[in-house]
């Protein structure tokens, strides 16, 4: 699947990230997906959503699926709220998330290219991830 390229002005990317603060249940995630996301199986997407980066029980495949569709929930909710796409709102997460929530070692991957295993630097972001400064 394509999506056009949104480009989000810095201080509308942080406001729909910082102002979705998923919900707990949103952002909740049990033992298997926690150990998933530790040996790189599974990882967070630049769409704002959780990936199947490598093999993983039917459990955690399920798992996943049930954040996913929490996530989308509250992304569906902000959008509603701040009169923008779900889209957009999803995309600003997975930037915000991309830049300050995934960990050295973790899984990610941008767009439709390969899975990667963050190092010690920063994650390369997707181009219509605003940029501070």
């Amino acid at each position: 699947m394509t999506r056009p390229i949104l480009i989000i002005a810095a201080g509308a990317a942080l406001a729909l990230a910082t102002g979705l603060a998923l919900t707990a249940p949103a952002r909740a995630q049990g033992a298997s997906v926690a150990a998933a996301i530790a040996a790189g199986t599974v990882g967070e997407q630049a769409d704002g959503y959780l990936g199947i980066a490598g093999a993983v029980s039917g459990d955690v495949r399920a798992e996943v699926e049930s954040i996913n569709i929490k996530r989308r929930a509250a992304y569906t909710d902000l959008a509603g709220k701040r009169g923008v796409t779900v889209a957009d709102v999803a995309a600003a997460t997975g930037c915000q998330t991309l830049s300050s929530r995934v960990k050295q070692g973790q899984a990610y991957r941008v767009g439709a290219g390969a899975w990667t295993t963050k190092g010690a630097g920063a994650i390369a972001l997707p181009s219509y991830c605003a940029t501070a400064g």
